[in-house]
């Protein structure tokens, strides 16, 4: 079910329906070209540069730069096998951390962060004092059939996702952290497209047994959640959606010829458990206090560098939780 249009908070119907359903949709929440093509406009620069290195590598034909992302984009997968996504994605990895490890932190990407259209809707959901918590992504899935046959990394960035809960895939210091979901479509999000799927009211209960394995890592089988009932969200560039932290979701596969491209980004009040600690939050928003926002994308990008050279040094964070041997994964 999608709720009203709504710039500036949530309306009582709309707060009603994501504690009573676990998720909900705002459709025009942000404004496609003052709020969204910043960031495609700063990812185009990214795809360059990418794209450079590849054809002096020899790895690409050609730069193919009189296309428009989307194609340049499925021209790379095509042609080399691989996404790259890790060099789009505004944060680290949970394992493999190197000096070289590439990522992007760009300031649209802060502008989109600190936006005060999805701070307004935040608010109304965990209150005036909001974390931007370090779980955040970019998706940029090309469609299916151009992505070669295998295994391994980019056929989990690029296959429909595996059921899972936000929080079955962080620290469980966090298991009780009110932390938000924001996920963004950055174009159209069609069920061809691949877009999200939830499972209405399933973060009334707790959270549940992910078992190694599926498209993302981790899944939660079928034995533990019935996939009866899962509703799929088409969403248009603009529509904005919020789910809980135990909302059991996946997404589709994309069938279509486009890329579906989304960000997805977390929020919890300021002061709780963000559930990758070795990751760096900010304020985001504090009615008490404002000089304690982070103002400065420059001063956010070096703090995900910081992140990435004690990384590089330390022991990888164990996430997961649950076992192979667990008996719902039997």
């Amino acid at each position: 079910m999608t709720v009203g249009t709504k710039t500036a908070g949530l309306d009582t119907d709309q707060i009603d329906q994501f504690h009573r359903e676990g998720y909900l949709v705002i459709k025009g929440l942000l404004d496609p070209e003052q709020d969204l093509q910043p960031i495609v406009d700063e990812y185009e620069r990214v795809l360059d540069d990418l794209i450079a290195t590849l054809v002096a590598a020899e790895e690409l034909a050609d730069d193919y730069s009189d296309l428009a992302f989307a194609d340049r984009f499925m021209r790379v997968v095509a042609e080399t096998g691989q996404t790259f996504a890790q060099h789009f994605d505004p944060a680290l990895p949970r394992s493999g951390v190197t000096t070289e490890t590439p990522m992007w932190t760009g300031p649209a990407v802060f502008d989109l962060l600190t936006n005060h259209r999805l701070l307004d809707v935040v608010e109304s959901i965990i209150g005036p004092e909001i974390t931007s918590n370090p779980v955040q992504h970019v998706r940029i899935k090309p469609p299916e059939s151009i992505v070669p046959a295998g295994e391994g990394e980019t056929q989990a960035r690029v296959r429909a996702t595996s059921w899972h809960q936000d929080n079955g895939v962080v620290t469980d210091d966090a298991d009780d952290s009110e932390i938000l979901t924001v996920w963004i479509p950055l174009t159209t999000a069609t069920e061809r497209h691949g877009c999200l799927t939830v499972m209405p009211r399933s973060h009334r209960g707790e959270i549940l047994t992910h078992c190694p394995g599926g498209t993302s890592g981790l899944e939660i089988p079928e034995a533990i959640l019935s996939r009866d009932g899962a509703l799929a969200l088409p969403m248009q560039r603009g529509d904005v959606l919020l789910f809980h932290r135990r909302t059991a979701h996946a997404s589709l596969s994309n069938v279509s010829d486009e890329i579906r491209w989304s960000l997805d980004l977390r929020y919890n009040p300021t002061d709780q458990a963000t559930g990758r600690s070795v990751h760096p939050e900010f304020v985001a928003r504090s009615r008490r206090d404002p000089s304690t926002e982070l103002r400065d994308p420059v001063a956010w990008s070096q703090s995900w560098a910081d992140a990435r050279a004690r990384l590089a040094e330390d022991a990888d964070v164990v996430y997961n939780r649950w076992s192979a041997d667990a008996p719902a994964c039997a």
